[in-house]
């Protein structure tokens, strides 16, 4: 990351890096094999080389996939990815943002929740959107630590307990 960072080549690294992930998830023999103990060091290298000649990755992407294969943490390549790319966002001044909705938002509601997320974070906001259907209406925000509840399911729940604090049964 740090070296991305340095030398201007942080997506780039970033992309073989989930390439690699893909390759692996795609091909799980191969991600079976180089992750393997069973299988000696210098064969896991001898396999791991001949994808990665193949492959036309950089090199500092390359010493950090054999890095990994050394310090048994190859298995792992799909969780670094993940914790690449949120990085690599806070460094570019993403936010990633959660939107949980009832139903499909229209092209128009997604742009302006885009904005107005843009505008209460003040970075560039990648959104992530997932249906429920346990949700009547509203949606729910989720950006980092911040939830932002919108949804009608909390907003009946909350009049239901101010009646019953209210002596309302």
């Amino acid at each position: 990351m740090s070296l991305g960072h340095e030398d201007g080549h942080l997506q780039e690294y970033g992309r073989d890096l989930r390439d690699f992930t893909d390759l692996c998830i795609q091909n799980e023999e191969f991600r079976k094999v180089i992750s393997n103990p069973v299988f000696s060091v210098d064969d896991r290298k001898k396999l791991l080389g001949v994808v990665l000649e193949k492959s036309g990755f950089t090199g500092t992407v390359r010493n950090f996939l054999n890095l990994l294969l050394d310090k048994k943490r190859i298995g792992a390549v799909e969780e670094i990815m993940d914790y690449y790319a949120i990085l690599t966002d806070q460094i570019s001044n993403i936010a990633r943002a959660e939107i949980v909705t009832p139903r499909p938002l229209k092209k128009e509601a997604m742009n302006k929740l885009e904005k107005v997320l843009g505008d209460m974070t003040s970075k560039t906001v990648k959104m992530q959107v997932r249906e429920d259907k346990s949700l009547i209406g509203g949606l729910i925000v989720k950006i980092g630590d911040l939830v932002l509840d919108g949804s009608i399911k909390v907003q009946l729940e909350g009049l239901r307990e101010s009646l019953k604090r209210g002596g309302y049964s």
